[in-house]
């Protein structure tokens, strides 16, 4: 046995988006162990549904993370909506669908960027941020902000896309899926990029559905589940698969994040094509009242919302469980066995948000 030492990594690294924090058992250059720690973070954000009524709390949710803004505030509407035995109109359903999968583009596309970096493709990483921004224009155009929509409300949405909009909006996502099918080669083909993701961070079938893993690490190691599937907003009227790879590694879990993309310009098409006309919110009275659990697909995969209702314009309880908590556990088993370098890598593939984690 080698000479064991720990090192730290994290939560200041040149390749982490956020500040995840792990100290790494080292014998030699291979990691024989990897031990998380969780708290670098903390933002008190349940504490603001005692002091934030339920529509205030909308604002709240969003902000848990910027990248995953709009899904949180749909999570957390449906979970009011609910408890308040709300139907919400098919339109808003539609244009939830609509914004939801450009968040899940734009998310991947910044994932992409700077999975890119990690491994020193300093130009690719740049290209993916180009044809995101022409994602975060429309997004702007059509929510009113670039990260932070602010368009999703209990018992609806806020504004509505015309007809004619939606129409352009589709001839210009047909010119930005061209662009990015220029860039998915050099992540699916490329020999140094196939070197670094092929074989490393392995994590079985088995040991993802023991652990916990959701998202794309869950469906990179063969497992085709999806909250999408429970048919939620508009997705029960749409047409598409989960995305699933069988290999378990960094490569399977960047190809099923590359065909995602993909797939959600095909939902956004049909839901500019199938979206009914009619009102995008109806009138809330009342307060929320019993417990329910919301669950929705996030970019990183499964998100839980519990909700609690008293009967009073404030919340008793709000709790998140977010895919970078689940997807903790089988990151540890990732980074066993693997090399100090391929570190970096092997964090990015789970997408960390610790932001969403550490509330």
């Amino acid at each position: 046995m080698g000479t064991r030492t720990i090192i730290p990594f994290g939560p200041q690294h040149p390749v982490l988006p956020e500040p995840i924090h792990l100290d790494l058992v080292l014998e030699d250059e291979k990691v024989v162990d990897a031990l998380p720690s969780i708290g670098y973070v903390h933002r008190g954000l349940e504490r603001l549904a005692e002091v934030k009524d339920y529509n205030e709390l909308v604002y709240v949710a969003e902000r848990i993370c910027g990248i995953c803004s709009f899904i949180h505030g749909q999570g957390y509407c449906q979970g009011v909506e609910t408890l308040l035995n709300v139907e919400v109109p098919p339109r808003a359903k539609y244009l939830r669908t609509i914004w939801a999968e450009l968040s899940r583009i734009h998310s991947h596309l910044l994932w992409l960027g700077l999975f890119a970096d990690s491994f020193g493709f300093e130009s690719l990483f740049m290209h993916c941020w180009r044809v995101r921004e022409k994602i975060v224009d429309i997004i702007e155009e059509t929510a009113g902000g670039r990260v932070i929509f602010g368009s999703c409300k209990v018992g609806g949405v806020r504004r509505d896309i015309s007809n004619d909009t939606l129409k352009r909006i589709r001839g210009e996502l047909a010119a930005i899926e061209s662009q990015y099918n220029e860039l998915k080669p050099t992540f699916l083909k490329d020999a140094s990029v196939n070197r670094r993701t092929v074989g490393v961070g392995m994590l079985s079938r088995e040991q993802a559905i023991a652990l916990g893993a959701v998202g794309p690490t869950l469906r990179g190691s063969g497992v085709a589940q999806d909250m999408r599937k429970l048919g939620y907003a508009a997705y029960k009227e749409l047409q598409w698969e989960p995305v699933v790879e069988t290999a378990g590694d960094c490569y399977a879990r960047t190809v099923v994040r590359v065909r995602e993309v993909t797939m959600s310009f095909d939902i956004i098409r049909q839901a500019i094509e199938k979206i009914p006309a009619g009102p995008i919110a109806v009138k809330i009275t009342g307060n929320p009242t019993g417990e329910f659990f919301s669950r929705l697909e996030q970019p990183r995969g499964e998100v839980v919302y519990y909700l609690k209702g008293n009967n009073t314009k404030n919340l008793e309880r709000f709790r998140i469980r977010t895919p970078t908590f689940a997807n903790s556990p089988p990151l540890v088993i990732m980074l066993k066995g693997c090399e100090l370098p391929d570190v970096p890598v092997i964090v990015l593939t789970i997408d960390p948000c610790i932001s969403c984690t550490e509330r």
